[in-house]
Order: structure tokens, then sequence, then C-alpha cells
């Protein structure tokens, strides 16, 4: 596969693929038609909701993309047991929430669902959300609160997974985590409001045996808002790929890449971030690991470390990188839980 090396010159891409603020506006033309109704009532039939860009679009796996419930029923839930019933169906589903949803631990997601907030009222809190073998999945426009382990985790092969314009805070372990040879995973457009862990991308030193060759992961437009660590902490993935995220005061650090994984980090504006990006050193008990880093700002920030080689995400797909200096504006503006991505 083609090959970049560190501080390679920045190649802007030929296909424009909804990752600005303005594109992403786009998506709500898109967004579900249906009219809310009771916990649980059939109201209409899913329409498209948009388009992913990076990992969850590429056809791989017999997935074509990432569609979510599109073509499915639409059905809104206003409680936990009704909306529990919905995420274990078998049946193509689009799940709208509308207010709290109290659960505790990871439940299980299966396939071929949306999962979407109604408006600013779609949460769940006290616990979270688990792919084990899952893929088609699109997880939109919901505050994640409190989760006592993580609030989303991708794990166990699971593929295409879609997580987008949502807003984290509060959990005990990740916010999300991507696991155990989860492959094609886009994370674009969400808030990490002052979390802990925000991202783990392989959860162990000794997960070469079902990490390696997997774990492809796109990041984008995320605002990392005042988040201690992990943006994200990669082992083994390759290539993951991290551009145009707002990093703003990272106590610990933004990005390590360790394991011998491999990280494309380009776009992104970092601001009072005291170590933007490791992988020569590796980190913690983790080897070092290969990171190429490309036109991206830091402000009274340190100096990211790169090492060697990644494979080029071009080769899997194409997208556009937006100039870093307008990434604090757009991501503030349109990262996270908002009426425009929930309403019908």
């Amino acid at each position: 596969m083609p090959q970049i090396t560190a501080d390679h010159a920045t190649r802007r891409g030929t296909a424009l693929r909804a990752a600005t603020a303005a594109v992403s506006a786009a998506l709500l033309a898109a967004a579900l038609s249906a009219t809310p109704a009771g916990a649980g009532a059939a109201t209409g039939t899913a329409a498209a909701v948009g388009t992913p860009v990076g990992f969850a679009s590429v056809n791989a796996l017999g997935q074509n993309g990432t569609t979510g419930g599109a073509g499915g029923r639409t059905v809104t839930v206003t409680d936990a047991d009704t909306f529990l019933e919905y995420i274990d169906s078998k049946e193509t589903l689009v799940i709208r929430v509308a207010g709290t949803i109290a659960i505790t631990s990871k439940q299980g997601v299966r396939p071929n669902k949306t999962i979407i907030g109604v408006g600013t009222s779609g949460h769940i809190t006290g616990g979270g959300l688990d792919f084990y073998r899952s893929y088609n999945v699109i997880v939109r426009n919901i505050r994640f609160t409190e989760a006592e382990d993580d609030a989303i985790n991708v794990g166990q092969q699971s593929h295409h997974i879609w997580i987008d314009h949502n807003t984290f805070s509060g959990a005990v372990d990740g916010s999300i985590d991507v696991v155990r040879g989860a492959d094609y995973v886009t994370v674009s457009w969400n808030h990490f409001d002052h979390s802990d862990k925000s991202m783990l991308i392989s959860h162990s030193d000794g997960a070469a045996g079902t990490d390696i060759g997997h774990l492809k992961v796109t990041i984008h437009h995320n605002f990392f808002n005042n988040s201690r660590q992990r943006h994200p902490r990669v082992r083994f993935g390759e290539p993951v790929h991290v551009f145009n995220n707002y990093f703003l005061g990272n106590e610990l650090y933004g990005v390590a890449s360790t394991e011998n994984a491999g990280v494309v980090v380009e776009g992104n504006y970092f601001q009072d971030v005291p170590h933007p990006l490791f992988s020569a050193s590796g980190y913690a008990d983790s080897g070092p690991g290969r990171a190429v880093q490309r036109n991206n700002i830091y402000v009274n920030s340190g100096t990211p470390e790169t090492s060697g080689t990644v494979v080029e995400p071009r080769t899997f797909y194409a997208y556009t990188v937006d100039a870093p200096a307008g990434i604090p504006s757009a991501v503030r503006s349109g990262a996270g839980i908002g009426a425009q991505w929930g309403t019908p």
C-alpha cells in the first residue's frame, strides 16, 4: 500500500464528502422524516441520514458503507424497557430517543440500527452501548452521561459503526472504545466534555492476535474539550486517521500511537496541549508506534513526536482536509448534540 513519511507535505483531497459544518448541515436535509409518537410506536419508514466520511463509508466485509436503520421502521422511545427491546431486536430500525433513558452496564446493540436523539432531549445515562459482532449501526445526537463503564464499546469484530454528533461526559472508564478486532469505524463531530479517557483503540498490549490488520478508524471534527487523555490512545491499528479535530486543554496528552500502530494526524488545532503526539517513545507500558503529522496548528502546545511511515488513508477513501485555522470555530459550533441533528 502507498506510504507517507513524517511531516509529509499536505495534499488536498479530491472529493468533498460532508466533512465541514456546512456539509454537515446537508445531513439535516436528509434526516429522518417521521412524526414523534408514544413510546415504541411505529412512526413511518426510515429516510436516509447522510453519509459518513472515512472508514465507515468503505465497502468491505460484505457491507456497502454504513446506512444504519435506513429502509426499516422508525420508532420513538421514551423509556428504558422499550429502548432495550428495540436495540436487541433483529429488525432493521431507526430508534428515536426522546428524553432520558437510564440504564446500567453496557447494553448490546444488534445490526442495522440508527439510534438518534430527538432535538436536544435524547439522553442515555448510567450505562452505555455495546457492540458484539454487530455491524451497520449509526449512533447520533445522544448525550451520554455517567456511564458506569464505557459509554460506547465497539468490540468483538464489529464493523461499520458511525458515531456522530454526540456529547460525552462523566464515564467511569472510556467514552468510546474500539477494541477486539473491530473495524471500519468513523467517529465524527462529537463533543468530549471534560472527559477523562476519551477514546481507546485496542484494549491491551497483548491483543496483537485479534487486532493486527484491523482497527481502521477515522476520527474527524471532534471537540476534545479539556478532556485529559486518549484522543485516541492506539495500539496495533493502521491506519487510524485523526483529522480536523480541536484539542483544547488536554492535561496528559493528545494522541498516542503505541505497539506499532500507524496513525496519521493532520489538519488539527492543538491549544494548550503539553504533549500533542506520542509515538517513538510509546506511552506508559506500551511500546512505540508510528505516527505522521502534517498541517497541524500548535498553540501554547508541545512538540509532536513523529516516527516511521503509515499507510495513507486515501488508499481506502477520499476526503478533504479543512484549513486548520478555522477548526476551533467550526467544531465549537458544530460538534455535539443539537436540535438540527435529531429534529425530523
